[in-house]
């Protein structure tokens, strides 16, 4: 690893790009905390399941739709996929020039939003419309001057997984983050109120799984039991409602390391399905190519990081959200040619036996079931 921990690293932004900021290692903090999610997304990408996610979306508790937590990225069931050329290509591209392609929109308002901006921003999975069966969203294929090739899908209303994004800085002088514990507590009720498999702890230390029937009787037995007879199983009647949570944590002097756990990461990994370590020296690889010592495959991406991150006004062409297309590509580019690689940026903290390819497959399953 180019640097002995997150917090070198970040202290190294803030002297190479924040200088402008008044508070420059907040500003490298924020940073970093937007390239952490960015990663995720871009491994969600990679393993083909980028026309399930939604982007910060609210999702409620299970059988409590009175409280809603937004997540940073939500699974859900595609119904129906359609492929769109517009052509020509007139900038903006927006929610209602996209609806004049697809019939099944023509009678439906749809958003007042761009998926495609005039100086050529794209927006990830953009929901064109919101109706009680679920959001239409679109996302970028590709693109020239003349056309721009889109795919439209029809999603569920209810998610099959989350994935959340947890990262704490640290004050100068101080030992740990004042809301790593807070956040914490946050992400472990979140991923322990979403799903309709419960978990009951036992006099012995394991969790019970706990999971009403339809018929009104209950699905019980050993918690990792049960949650792998729901991800293996054809029937998603019997199982409604279930969500696989996962979590993507980074280390900043608040988790510790994947071996050697502190309370907030106990908190996480017994309250999470998967709980994922995103690596110091994962992150500052990725940090080092793409902005301290840059790789060509990644300098559209390093362009559209500086452009957001100048200390001017406008618009941030590099989020999970918002990103300039062409470091898009690059993006998607370098995260496919490089996908083994940055699996191993990854340990996996629970299950205690589990692996990145046990979890896409995982993913897979519940993608491919008929909800």
């Amino acid at each position: 690893m180019a640097f002995e921990s997150v917090d070198a690293l970040q202290r190294t932004l803030a002297e190479t790009v924040f200088q402008y900021a008044a508070d420059r290692k907040k500003a490298a903090g924020r940073a970093l905390g937007t390239l952490v999610e960015i990663i995720t997304f871009y491994t969600l990408h990679t393993w083909n399941l980028r026309d399930h996610v939604v982007i910060e979306r609210s999702v409620p508790e299970f059988a409590n739709a009175d409280i809603l937590h937004n997540v940073e990225f939500s699974l859900h069931p595609i119904q129906a996929r359609h492929e769109v050329e517009i052509a020509p290509l007139s900038l903006p591209l927006t929610a209602a020039k996209i609806k004049r392609h697809l019939p099944f929109l023509h009678e439906t308002a749809v958003k007042s939003t761009q998926v495609l901006s005039r100086d050529a921003v794209k927006r990830n999975a953009t929901v064109l419309v919101e109706s009680e069966t679920g959001p239409v969203i679109a996302n970028v294929d590709t693109l020239n001057d003349s056309s721009c090739r889109l795919t439209v899908c029809r999603l569920s209303t209810n998610p099959f997984a989350i994935f959340e994004c947890k990262r704490v800085g640290v004050e100068e002088g101080m030992r740990k983050g004042p809301q790593t514990i807070e956040k914490a507590k946050q992400g472990a009720y979140v991923a322990r109120s979403v799903s309709s498999l419960q978990k009951v702890r036992l006099r012995n230390g394991q969790f019970q799984g706990v999971m009403e029937q339809p018929n009104g009787g209950f699905l019980t037995g050993l918690y990792d039991e049960v949650l792998r007879e729901v991800i293996d199983s054809s029937s998603v009647v019997e199982f409604a409602g279930f969500i696989l949570t996962v979590g993507v944590v980074s280390n900043h002097g608040n988790w510790f390391t994947s071996d050697n756990h502190n309370k907030e990461l106990r908190v996480l990994a017994q309250s999470y399905d998967w709980l994922l370590f995103l690596t110091d020296a994962g992150l500052s690889q990725f940090i080092d190519k793409l902005l301290l010592n840059p790789t060509p495959d990644l300098a559209p991406a390093r362009e559209a990081f500086l452009a957001s991150y100048s200390g001017s006004s406008g618009a941030n062409r590099f989020t999970k959200i918002r990103m300039a297309v062409e470091a898009d590509g690059a993006l998607r580019s370098y995260f496919t040619a490089h996908e083994a690689e940055v699996e191993t940026w990854f340990n996996v903290i629970s299950p205690h036996d589990g692996t990145i390819e046990n979890l896409q497959s995982d993913l897979r399953k519940l993608a491919a079931k008929s909800w």
